[in-house]
């Protein structure tokens, strides 16, 4: 059983087999964070993995499948905490899944320097724009502008967090790779996958992953593109085996 509030709904996560709490007006997961759990390389047996800025969870969630290594994620918004922490019992992974509810610039101090393998980050895309055209939707707000967290406050976090020879990974927008590349490279995350994820063929890029290690030599590879929608605007094969495990 599961208690849900409000207008909360309990959603398939797809390929996954597993059940996520999500409300369209506080929180519902996008492609964004499904590629990035996909994209991240992860320890298969053992290892000790980090989510910042995790909303409702869905990326650890989705990184449960494919490790058995101890998952924490830290979520500043109380009510996506509790989302998150509603959905991992109800999926009975609380032995392996754990939620924090804080301030990602504070976890370093809480949590401990380079104490995890691997550190993923959703963060918010948007430098924050003026009052009158911020989203009037609290929830919908911090999630999407960097009101509590900017870029550079996710990617310090990060490198403190990871040990040595650690894995971070983001997914972003592509108009901020140069800023990406270069505030990874100031706190000593090495860029060395990219891939970027198109709508359609011969659509702009509108997705960015990213895959940096901690104190990595230069060779940045180039992954090949991923295209999300055919031209009859279905799934491609690479996204349907994504989302649904075809």
């Amino acid at each position: 059983m599961v208690y849900l509030k409000e207008d909360e709904r309990l959603d398939y996560l797809l390929a996954e087999k597993l059940r996520i709490i999500q409300s369209p007006s506080v929180f519902a997961f996008s492609l964004d964070a499904v590629l990035l759990a996909r994209f991240v390389y992860v320890p298969i047996q053992k290892g000790n993995l980090l989510d910042l800025c995790s909303g409702n969870g869905v990326i650890p969630l989705f990184l449960s499948v494919r490790t058995k290594g101890k998952i924490t994620g830290v979520e500043i918004q109380e009510r996506l905490y509790d989302m998150a922490v509603r959905s991992i019992e109800y999926n009975g992974l609380e032995d392996r899944l754990n939620m924090i509810h804080g301030d990602i610039k504070e976890m370093p101090k809480a949590l401990g320097y380079g104490n995890f393998d691997v550190v993923t980050c959703n963060p918010p895309y948007f430098i924050t724009p003026s009052k009158d055209e911020i989203n009037p939707n609290e929830h919908l707000a911090i999630a999407r502008h960097e009101i509590l967290c900017t870029l550079e406050d996710a990617i310090k976090a990060s490198s403190q967090l990871v040990r040595q020879g650690g894995k971070v990974a983001f997914v972003h927008r592509p108009g901020r790779l140069i800023d990406i590349l270069t505030l990874m490279r100031q706190y000593r995350l090495e860029p060395k996958r990219i891939q970027f994820v198109y709508p359609k063929q011969g659509k702009e890029a509108n997705i960015l992953l990213v895959e940096a290690i901690k104190d990595g030599s230069p060779d940045l590879k180039i992954l090949p593109p991923l295209i999300v929608y055919n031209e009859v605007d279905e799934y491609t094969p690479e996204i349907r085996g994504i989302l649904y495990g075809e």
